[in-house]
């Protein structure tokens, strides 16, 4: 919860804006304006709430489309005068029914990475439970460390076959074996995408 002293309301009569971005794609979604009432409502609920300078009151997002935004979390800018509000929408967030107020769309396909990652996440708990499924990560847990590795290069070598001839379509199913049979291994090494990116980023520095 932000303390209220640190946010500047008089600069703006009482009001501040308040930008909203997808906490997972990390789009911008729209701009609306909070005061003192709003943002306690919002962080008592859960639910992005907004001063509405038209019809002068209070009004949490989806109140009537029900395309409400759960409250992620919230900080401050520098000047203590701007919120940036993270949050999850469920629907489109403009009245006009598209995904932002500024018409493009709230897509990261990397986003759709994370989301398998929690997918491998799961198997691997699944396959150390006393009932696993059959599932086809949940096998390859359970044969262990070196039969991931194993189809990790066997895939990467397959990729590389793809690569020397003019297939696209069997060049990118192949790669994408190869990612996929890569973040099985990271999940079974304990770690994720997210320790390649900072090793990426340290490199680029």
């Amino acid at each position: 919860m932000l303390p209220m002293q640190k946010i500047d309301f008089e600069k703006g009569n009482g009001l501040v804006p308040a930008i909203v971005q997808d906490a997972e794609t990390r789009v911008v979604l729209m701009m609306g304006y909070m005061n003192q009432e709003a943002l306690e409502v919002t962080e008592r609920t859960g639910l992005v709430t907004f001063y509405s300078r038209s019809k002068e009151r209070i009004w949490t997002k989806g109140e009537e489309s029900g395309n409400t935004l759960r409250l992620q979390g919230i900080s401050v800018d520098c000047d203590r005068d701007t919120l940036l509000v993270q949050a999850t929408p469920a629907g489109p967030v403009c009245h006009t029914g598209t995904d932002t107020c500024w018409g493009s769309s709230n897509e990261d396909p990397l986003a759709f990475l994370r989301r398998l990652e929690t997918v491998i996440a799961d198997r691997k708990a699944a396959a150390s439970a006393d009932q696993p499924g059959d599932s086809y990560v949940e096998s390859l847990f359970r044969k262990g460390i070196n039969k991931i590795a194993q189809k990790v290069g066997e895939e990467a070598v397959e990729t590389v076959i793809e690569a020397k001839d003019a297939n696209d379509e069997l060049f990118l199913n192949e790669s994408a074996d190869l990612l996929f049979h890569l973040m099985v291994l990271l999940q079974a090494k304990g770690y994720t995408l997210k320790e390649i990116v900072s090793v990426l980023q340290g490199r680029h520095r």
